[in-house]
């Protein structure tokens, strides 16, 4: 009897220890699954587009500019984060086509009234959540964006939502951002100063921006 007890024993010890085996080696199996599943996937710039557009009293103002590098994050088929760098030096004028107004204009846009160029000669965004929206329709806004928006030196908190496509190892992010340039230190005829009526540039403008990223573009797993 005695025997056939210490025998079951060794037989309840040698499975439980072959159970915790398999569960670590799926567990093991599991977590690198996950791992290689995540990704950097780098900006293509030349796929990839920036639109301005500024609003007055009495008219408006719109043209591009250029991003200069920028990579978005996934995980499988979920955005997970990203930044992108826009060069100042590439703003363009788009709505005046008299060549003097419009180097007036563009030259302004780089000056100290206003993005102060020749001292910051890039702004830049880097997301800090990447948040699905629930039962987004096929073609609407799919994702709430936050993140960092840095302008002429200053950093401020911004948010916006998004529309997101991932397929395998390609990603594409569309969304217009409307940001306050008085929180930038922009605040050349800002209704805020005193600006005359007739005279006020609005305080906020919008970006409309189009990233594409792919495994054409360095692509680096689990950065």
């Amino acid at each position: 009897m005695r025997k056939h007890s210490i025998l079951l024993s060794a037989l309840a010890l040698a499975t439980l220890l072959t159970t915790t085996a398999a569960t670590q080696e799926n567990l093991t199996v599991n977590d690198k699954v996950t791992v290689a599943a995540a990704s950097t996937l780098r900006v293509n710039t030349e796929s990839s587009a920036m639109k301005w557009n500024a609003k007055k009293v009495g008219g408006e103002h719109y043209g591009k500019i250029n991003i200069s590098e920028g990579a978005l994050q996934v995980n499988g088929n979920k955005l997970t984060g990203g930044n992108f760098v826009i060069d100042m030096t590439t703003i363009v004028v788009e709505d005046i086509t008299n060549l003097g107004s419009n180097k007036k204009l563009t030259d302004h846009l780089k000056s100290d009234d206003f993005f102060s160029v020749e001292k910051y000669n890039t702004s830049s965004f880097k997301i800090t959540k990447a948040a699905p929206i629930a039962k987004a329709k096929a073609g609407e806004a799919n994702y709430r964006i936050t993140g960092d928006l840095t302008i002429k030196g200053i950093t401020q908190p911004i948010s916006f939502p998004a529309t997101v496509k991932i397929a395998g190892k390609a990603a594409e992010a569309e969304a217009k951002i409307e940001v306050d340039r008085t929180q930038y230190d922009i605040k050349y005829r800002s209704g805020l100063i005193g600006t005359a009526a007739d005279k006020i540039i609005n305080d906020t403008f919008t970006l409309d921006i189009k990233l594409v990223a792919d495994t054409a573009n360095q692509t680096v797993s689990g950065k």
